[in-house]
This record gives structure tokens, sequence and C-alpha cells, in this order.
């Protein structure tokens, strides 16, 4: 544990938080992505599996239920509860093109060809690119409501914080893991359009869009 891996578990908390009082407050799921949401709830149950075998800390169980639940929570929310403010149409990404992809490089490149490491690899490899259908809804859409954009802004900066961690852990402990960096930096990459916007314009009372 350090400074940068405990802020960046705070920002991710804090994205989830963003999301699931966007929806409850306004009893809608208008602007947020239901396929990025299952594919969140993929990598959190293919990587947390271990939650049953292995114990690390308090906080690290905290943690995996934490995600478990909330992802489950997100799910059930927008596809039973408030069902009718889906945006089905918009939300038309092709996931099993993300899915596919990282099923199989997740069997050719992993640390151990176990069942475990298979599946924490995948969750590695899903997670660098899940937001793809929620940056695709809003450049399909044209917008983002500021609490959407907050939303992103605190989950992008959740892997960005792990890049750092990634660094901190090489110089401090000379430990490093490739493929978590390789993914982590896909994923930093995929932001970075959106941060600059969200710097731009959302800080600045306006409204974000991207280009589509």
């Amino acid at each position: 544990m350090n400074i940068f891996r405990f802020a960046g578990d705070l920002s991710h908390v804090f994205a989830i938080i963003i999301l699931l009082l966007k929806i409850w407050k306004t009893r809608s799921c208008a602007g947020i992505s239901g396929k990025s949401q299952i594919l969140f709830a993929i990598v959190y149950l293919t990587r947390y599996l271990d939650l049953f075998t292995t114990y690390v800390s308090l906080y690290n169980s905290v943690m995996k239920v934490l995600f478990l639940a909330t992802s489950g929570a997100t799910v059930y929310l927008m596809y039973v509860k408030f069902k009718a403010t889906y945006d089905h149409n918009h939300d038309s990404f092709r996931i099993e093109f993300l899915l596919v992809p990282c099923a199989l490089l997740s069997l050719v490149i992993n640390h151990e060809f176990t069942v475990m490491e298979v599946l924490w690899t995948f969750s590695i490899y899903l997670e660098s690119v899940a937001i793809l259908p929620q940056l695709f809804l809003v450049s399909k859409t044209g917008e983002a409501e500021s609490i959407t954009s907050h939303y992103l802004f605190a989950l992008g900066s959740y892997r960005a914080l792990y890049l750092l961690n990634w660094v901190y852990r090489y110089m401090v402990e000379s430990h490093y893991d490739l493929i978590a960096i390789f993914a982590g930096i896909v994923q930093t990459i995929l932001y970075c359009d959106f941060f600059y916007l969200y710097i731009t314009k959302v800080l600045k009372g306006k409204k974000l869009q991207l280009p589509a």
C-alpha cells in the first residue's frame, strides 16, 4: 500500500458513489452506458473470485466486496428498477468485440496458465477497454451531463493514479507487473481527450462534448 494506490482506490470509490447517487436521485439512467457497467461487473467478478480462497487484509477484502456489490447494484438499477429510462438505442456498442479479444489475449499472455490467473489477466485486459461503450455513448449523443463527466473524470483519475502506484513500487520495491502496466497505459490513453475536455470545459461550467 502507498499513497498513490490509496488515492486511486478513493477515486475509484468516489466514481462509483457519483454514479449510484446520480441514478438514484434522478431516478434515471440517462447518459449512462449499461454495457460499460456490465463489463465492469464482469471485471470484478473474474478478478475477485479469490475473495473466497485468499485473505490478504481486511482493507483488501472490504474493497473487493464493495466493488462486487456496487457493480451488481448498478446493473440492477439500470436493467431492472429504472429500465424505462435506459437509452438502448444510443448504447449500441458491440461489447463482444471487447470480450472475445480480451479472453483470447488472456489465454495467450498471462503469468501462469491456471484458471484463477487467466481470469485475473482477463479482468485486467477487459478493464482497460470497459469504458469504451460509455465514451461511445457520449460521442453518439453529442454531450454528457456534468454529473456523468465527474464520474468519468474520477474513474480516469483512478487508473492514472494506479500508474503512479506502479512507478512508485518499481522505484521503491523493484516490483513491476508488465500486464497491469500495459493495460493501465492503454486505459489512461483512452481518457486523454476526455481529461482535456473536462478541464477546459466542465470545470468552467460548460457541457462536455466529445467529437463524433
